[in-house]
């Protein structure tokens, strides 16, 4: 009995004079439970709770969502006929460059129609924020196309536009019916 009464104690010393800075953990609104001497249960207000009692799970980082981000990075890089590096960019550029650079560098072509050969189509409603957009020059989608941009969720792309206005995180609905969307990082 005496045992159980000092380790509880002991851990309850313990836990009360560690610094909350010095925690791993958040320090949460509510209570936690605390030995007292008499050996009941006291209850103490914005107590640190230990890393044995919180359980957190941390939501993964995909390669689609450094992929993204990258691409988010690059807004305001200018724009570059041919361009394939920070110092400036074409649409397919950009997006070789950030495929290259997001981890793991993945190898794609250099051509926004080559990449598109290279990816396989997938609908909007599976495309996840890194995968492409891909723009033809007519709403049949084995038509040529013309410009790509880094998708990234909703509506919106990252994509190297045009002289003066540079890498931008736009919408691509302007296009209508004539976008598609590849990716190289779907499984199954």
């Amino acid at each position: 009995m005496r045992r159980n009464w000092l380790a509880g104690a002991a851990v309850a010393a313990a836990a009360i004079s560690v610094p909350v800075t010095a925690l791993s953990v958040p320090v949460f609104e509510g209570t936690a439970q605390a030995a007292t001497t008499s050996g009941q249960q006291a209850t103490a207000t914005k107590s640190a709770v230990t890393s044995s009692t919180v359980k957190r799970k941390a939501k993964p980082v995909t390669w689609n969502m450094v992929a993204a981000a990258l691409a988010r990075k690059l807004v305001g890089d200018p724009y570059v006929y041919g361009g394939t590096s920070p110092a400036g960019f074409d649409c397919s550029g950009l997006a070789q460059w950030v495929y290259r650079h997001a981890g793991h560098g993945k190898t794609i072509y250099r051509t926004a129609e080559d990449q598109f050969l290279q990816f396989k189509r997938i609908s909007k409603k599976d495309a996840r924020a890194g995968d492409l957009v891909f723009f033809h020059v007519t709403s049949s989608p084995g038509s040529y196309v013309y410009h790509v941009g880094v998708y990234e969720g909703g509506n919106d792309m990252v994509a190297a536009t045009t002289y003066g206005k540079g890498v931008q995180l736009q919408s691509f609905t302007w296009a209508g019916s004539t976008v598609t969307f590849g990716t190289i990082t779907a499984t199954g």
